[in-house]
């Protein structure tokens, strides 16, 4: 079966045509309003696709599981839209330009929430009042769900054991940046909430403050909600410590060169990466395996050994040359004899999203 993957995010458009686990064509394209010419383009250069699967960052609280779309869905969908602002209307848009541009090829959404459907409620709830939860689905969704679902059963071939038997900590850390804490194969607790903003800081992200800040930003210093919305999504996180830039790599080389507000920023994005990761092992109690995926987790050496130094009570130890060493191949960087196993796992999204359709359409 010939799946065609689309990724549409909020900066691109990432389109692959998937034989198996071969990359038959591929493409990246610069987000904008109407993604049908690129994605006509694409599909006029590529082999007619037998389905395709959506990346849907947030499915809300109605869905759980990846679905085949159609008018009702799609309708359905729409009405998430507020969840996600920046996220979901670039996803809808592909879907509604390839059922346009293709209408007899079955597509399936598959949702980034999904695989935390299966967190338990002390960790998928907030203590706030009954009927916000009741009423208005307030809850903790998880997001990268698709990543930390290929990321842990990579992780258990590289091991050589059962998904069933393992405690994983995935941590897809990219410009956005998640934690999850698996149990069995399932999502028992994650790092975002109800929006991707929660948990761990980010390239542009502030991840999780205070509430009581946002209030009195609004109430004592005249912030509007989108203003600070706009810095604490756009403003924060690596680039708003540094000064610098939102890219690790170039954070990483102004540290070195004596930047401070750059060391700075390299050291509260370890302080809350490690304290992130014992929280997800307290949640498995115990821990077997910790994989490292996403652009800074597949690259940054320097970020998998600040994060795994602090961590021998948990069973961690990295052996320092394989961890410089890692390449374009997943890898286990632990040193021989550690309880817990560090792998590095380059993400596939992909390959899950065409999964998830073979499954569907099954």
């Amino acid at each position: 079966m010939r799946i065609l993957v689309v990724n549409a995010g909020s900066s691109s458009l990432k389109l692959r045509l998937l034989d198996g686990a071969d990359v038959l064509t591929a493409e990246d394209l610069p987000a904008t309003d109407d993604p049908e010419p690129g994605l006509a383009r694409f599909l006029e250069g590529a082999p007619q696709p037998d389905a395709a699967g959506h990346r849907v960052v947030h499915g809300g609280p109605e869905f759980r599981e990846s679905v085949v779309i159609d008018d009702e869905v799609a309708g359905r969908l729409q009405a998430l839209s507020d969840l996600a602002p920046l996220h979901n209307p670039p996803a809808l848009a592909a879907i509604a330009a390839l059922r346009r541009l293709r209408p007899e090829v079955p597509a399936v959404a598959c949702f980034d929430t999904a695989f935390h459907a299966t967190l338990p409620e002390a960790a998928g709830l907030y203590p706030v009042p009954w009927a916000w939860t009741e009423r208005w689905g307030v809850r903790r969704y998880g997001f990268h769900g698709l990543s930390h679902a290929w990321a842990s059963r990579r992780a258990a071939e590289l091991v050589e054991r059962p998904p069933g038997e393992l405690r994983l900590v995935s941590c897809h850390l990219g410009a956005g940046a998640s934690l999850a804490a698996v149990a069995g194969g399932r999502s028992v607790d994650t790092t975002m909430g109800f929006t991707p903003l929660e948990g761990l800081m980010m390239a542009t992200r502030s991840g999780t403050v205070d509430p009581g800040l946002v209030l009195w930003l609004q109430s004592d210093r005249g912030l509007a909600a989108g203003d600070v919305e706009q810095a604490l999504d756009r403003q924060s996180g690596l680039l708003g410590v540094s000064g610098v830039s939102a890219d690790m790599r170039e954070v990483e080389q102004a540290a070195g060169s004596g930047n401070r507000r750059a060391a700075l920023a390299l050291d509260l994005y370890h302080h809350r990466l490690r304290a992130g990761i014992a929280a997800m092992a307290a949640a498995l109690g115990g821990l077997d395996a910790l994989v490292f995926t996403g652009a800074v987790g597949e690259h940054s050496a320097t970020v998998r050994a600040a994060a795994c130094e602090p961590l021998g009570f948990l069973g961690v130890d990295l052996d320092r040359a394989r961890n410089q060493a890692v390449a374009d191949d997943d890898a286990d960087v632990s040193a021989g004899g550690a309880r817990a196993r560090a792998l590095v796992v380059h993400a596939r999204e992909d390959l899950e999203i065409a999964r998830e359709v073979r499954r569907v359409l099954s």
